[in-house]
């Protein structure tokens, strides 16, 4: 299933990037402020094994046409190590914990178009997590702090009213608190980052 939602997300790729009018070449002297949005990772809730229930909300406000500052919300349950390698998840052998976290998270970034769409951007993302076990009692509470750094390319379309970001980027968390001994014992092996591809759209107004 993780294969198959991951082909649907290139295909919308690819068919996104043949339509859009990648970014204009001139410069534009008016630009729209404020944008909504949210990632083509809710896909993943059409899952049946794993489902993250996940719920993402972006927004953001353009500073001038280059700078941009983000403000996110993200609601998710995870049973597996973030740490895990693709490779693993993608064959169905990732460790699973003794039960599930969920997570709130507000955010916070910026972002920095370089040249045409080509932008980077930096998140800090704070994860107020709720430890359940097994039969879904709650074991714990903690808190994590990711931050997340991409690359990527803003291709715009109707007249620059929506856009679609692909990127590449990582996820590092050095701040990580309040983690059960049972769920430590299965992430131990496991480094405190992630490779992640990023599928973030929206609407300007």
């Amino acid at each position: 299933m993780h294969k198959r939602i991951l082909c649907s997300v290139l295909t919308i790729i690819l068919a996104g990037s043949i339509k859009a009018n990648a970014q204009d070449t001139k410069p534009n002297s008016t630009y729209k402020r404020w944008y909504v949005g949210s990632t083509l990772y809710l896909l993943g809730n059409l899952t049946k094994e794993h489902n993250p229930e996940y719920i993402q909300i972006n927004a953001g406000y353009s500073i001038t046409p280059k700078d941009v500052i983000h403000f996110r919300f993200k609601r998710s349950v995870y049973d597996w190590p973030l740490g895990t390698p693709w490779g693993k998840i993608f064959d169905g052998t990732e460790d699973s914990y003794p039960g599930h976290a969920r997570i709130l998270a507000p955010t916070l970034g910026y972002q920095r178009f370089l040249w045409k769409g080509v932008y980077t951007s930096v998140y800090a993302l704070n994860a107020f997590e709720k430890y359940m076990d097994q039969n879904n009692k709650k074991i714990g509470n903690g808190y994590t702090l990711y931050l997340d750094f991409y690359l990527g390319y803003q291709f715009k379309f109707f007249n620059d009213r929506f856009f679609f970001e692909p990127a590449i980027g990582v996820s590092y968390w050095p701040l990580r608190t309040g983690v059960p001994e049972s769920f430590k014992a299965v992430e131990q092996k496991w480094p405190n980052y992630f490779i992640q591809p990023g599928f973030d759209f929206g609407v300007k107004f």
